[in-house]
C-alpha cells in the first residue's frame, strides 16, 4: 500500500486502525469492522476506506467496491489507484488509463530506488531490447516515460537531441543527474498538446503499461514523428481477444492482434516480437517489442526500411 495520507488525522480512528492492522491476516473480518469504525469517525480518509477495501477484496468480504469507492470520493485525484482496484473486481475494466495523480505519486515514492529495484532485482531489460533494433544515428530523439534515464542511456550516443519526458518530478530529477538529456520536461501522456514531424525517433520503454486505451497516444505519435520517423515501445502481452486487461499487478497489458491493427490504421510499418521484459516473484514477464516506422518519405538518414529491423 502506498504510504500516502496514512494518518487520518484523528488518533481515535488511527488508533482503531491500528488494531486492525493487528488482527490480519487471521482474522479479517474483525479488522474489517475496526476499520469501519474508525472511518465512522474520520469518513474523509481516502488511504482509511482504500485499507478496507483491500482487506476485504483480499479476504472476499462483502463491500469491497463499496470502500474503493469511499476512497475515491475522498480524493478523487485518485492518488492511491482506488478506481483500479474497484476495476479488479469487475469482469472488465471500465477505465482505459491510471489515473495520473496515482502514477505521479507512485513514482515520485519509488524515484531513489527504482533503478536498483527494477534492474538488478527485476532483470528489466527493456530498453536494451528496443535499442537493439535501433540503427543509428536517430536524429532527434524523445523519450516519453524516461523515468530516471535507463533508455536514454541507451539513446545518447546515437542522437542528435534527446529529450525526455515523464509525469515524475522525483524521477526526472534521477534522470538530470546523469547529464545524458538536451532537455526534460515534466508531462504527461494524457495531456500531451499536439506536435507536427517535430522528431525522428519516439520511445517509450515500459511506458505503456499504464495505459489502456492506446489510440490517442498512437495518433500523437503518428503526428510527431517525421516521414519515416521510428517508433519504438514494448507493451506487457496478452493472449485474449480484449484490446487490453488489467492485470492483478495493476498494469495493462495488450494483445498483439490488436496492437498490429492499431499501428496499420496510424500510419505504420510495424514488426512485433515477443520477449521477456523483466521479472515478477520470480516470473517472467513476457512482453511485445514494438519497432515501426511512418510511412512517408524519410528525413536525413535515420529512415531505414523495415528490411533492417528483419535482419
Amino acid at each position: 500500500m502506498l504510504p500516502v495520507l496514512m494518518s487520518s488525522g484523528d488518533l481515535i480512528a488511527d488508533r482503531r486502525a491500528d488494531y486492525a492492522e493487528a488482527l490480519l491476516p487471521d482474522d479479517p473480518g474483525a479488522a474489517s469492522e475496526l476499520y469501519a469504525q474508525a472511518l465512522e469517525l474520520a469518513p474523509g480518509w481516502a488511504a482509511g476506506w482504500f485499507r478496507l477495501g483491500e482487506i476485504r477484496a483480499e479476504a472476499g468480504l462483502a463491500g469491497a467496491a463499496e470502500a474503493f469507492e469511499a476512497a475515491i470520493a475522498a480524493d478523487p485525484a485518485d492518488r492511491l489507484g482506488a478506481s483500479l482496484r474497484r476495476d479488479l473486481l469487475r469482469e472488465r475494466s471500465l477505465a482505459d488509463a491510471m489515473p495520473s495523480a496515482f502514477v505521479e505519486t507512485l513514482f515520485d515514492q519509488y524515484a531513489p530506488g527504482f533503478e536498483e529495484a527494477l534492474v538488478e532485482k527485476l532483470d528489466y531489460r527493456a530498453p536494451q531490447l528496443l535499442a537493439a533494433e535501433l540503427a543509428q544515428p536517430f536524429g532527434r530523439v524523445l523519450d516519453l516515460g524516461c523515468g530516471t534515464g535507463l533508455m536514454g542511456l541507451e539513446l545518447r550516443e546515437g542522437a542528435a537531441w534527446l529529450e525526455g519526458w515523464d509525469i515524475s518530478a522525483e524521477m526526472l530529477r534521477e534522470a538530470e543527474a546523469k547529464g545524458i538529456y538536451d532537455r526534460l520536461e515534466k508531462r504527461a501522456l494524457s495531456a500531451l498538446e499536439p506536435a507536427f514531424e517535430a522528431w525522428d525517433l519516439i520511445t517509450a520503454a515500459d511506458v505503456f503499461a499504464y495505459l489502456g486505451a492506446l489510440e490517442q497516444i498512437v495518433g500523437w505519435v503518428a503526428a510527431a514523428l517525421a516521414p519515416g520517423g521510428r517508433f519504438a515501445f514494448t507493451v506487457e502481452a496478452h493472449d485474449g481477444a480484449e484490446a487490453y486487461v488489467l492485470r492483478e499487478s495493476r498494469r495493462y497489458a495488450h494483445a498483439e492482434t490488436h496492437l498490429n491493427a492499431l499501428m496499420s490504421e496510424a500510419g505504420f510499418e510495424t514488426r512485433i516480437r515477443r520477449a521477456v521484459l523483466r521479472r515478477d516473484r520470480g516470473a517472467p514477464i513476457e512482453g511485445l517489442v514494438v519497432q515501426a516506422r511512418k510511412l512517408g518519405e524519410a528525413r536525413g538518414q535515420i529512415s531505414g526500411d523495415m528490411r533492417e529491423l528483419e535482419a
